[in-house]
């Protein structure tokens, strides 16, 4: 399977596969990852010329350097073994399949062995989006090494558990899904940020995704992607401090800026080189 630990992967914008007028747009929006998507935004009316239309784009994808992903229907739905069946048909694969409501690693590993029977690449994300799901998350992120990531859904899951669908009501089931990724190294997606027209308040939530762990947001609209991509890409500033952090570090413990350095420290500066793309 393809290397991401270097790719981009901060921003994952969704588009309804019924609209196909709008993929040129997210392909040319500054998204890493462009998600076609299959399932809330396409009604079940719509759902089979969707499909047709998301094979016709992945069979004839524009040379770019934009990954994209494919947002297929749950497995437990007649949507989702369709959609499937259409990948395995067709034979046109994208750079991730995204699950949701993902509540088992049977799951993931009937989707995994689908793929390699076909001979594909592709990496898969789950979304957990249910309590069910938020209870067997750590399964869930042992279920294969085709599993690059996990997705948190807010919107399902504050439905699920009855809560408002605010930041402070969801705290913990973000922090068991970033644990769950942090354990496995896999990348921790933050949900969409819902008001479009509330720049401020997206950016006071993805800030508050980077602080609790979150390696990346996703999207409803191409206005969101520049505030995104500028939360979770690092400062000048932040990348000096994190060097001078880990040259200070191979001397031994020392300080930098009045903070002592020790290995916990050194560790989250390399983190942040990471989202930078620095990884020497």
């Amino acid at each position: 399977m393809p290397d991401i630990s270097h790719t981009p992967t901060r921003s994952w914008l969704f588009t309804p596969a019924i609209r196909p007028e709008r993929f040129i747009k997210a392909v040319e929006s500054a998204a890493d990852i462009s998600i076609i998507d299959l399932e809330d935004s396409v009604t079940p009316n719509d759902k089979a010329q969707a499909r047709k239309i998301a094979m016709q784009f992945l069979s004839s994808r524009p040379n770019s350097s934009l990954k994209i992903a494919l947002r297929i229907n749950g497995m437990n739905t007649p949507a989702g073994i369709e959609d499937l069946h259409m990948l395995l048909e067709c034979r046109f694969f994208p750079d991730y399949i995204i699950l949701p409501k993902t509540e088992s690693a049977a799951h993931l590993q009937i989707v995994d062995s689908l793929i390699m029977m076909a001979g594909s690449d592709t990496r898969l994300i789950g979304i957990i989006e249910s309590v069910v799901g938020l209870n067997a998350v750590e399964s869930i992120a042992d279920a294969t090494p085709r599993l690059c990531g996990l997705m948190f859904g807010a919107a399902d899951m504050a439905a699920d558990i009855g809560a408002t669908p605010a930041w402070e009501p969801l705290a913990l089931a973000r922090a068991r899904i970033v644990a769950a990724c942090a354990m496995k190294g896999l990348l921790a997606i933050d949900a969409p940020f819902f008001d479009i027209g509330d720049f401020s308040g997206l950016k006071e939530e993805t800030l508050q995704a980077l602080s609790f762990g979150f390696s990346a947001k996703s999207a409803i609209h191409p206005a969101q992607i520049s505030v995104i991509n500028a939360a979770f890409t690092p400062t000048t500033a932040e990348i000096n401090h994190a060097r001078a952090v880990l040259t200070e570090n191979a001397k031994g413990v020392g300080i930098v800026s009045g903070m002592m350095i020790d290995a916990a420290v050194a560790r989250q500066a390399r983190r942040l080189l990471a989202r930078a793309g620095i990884f020497s």
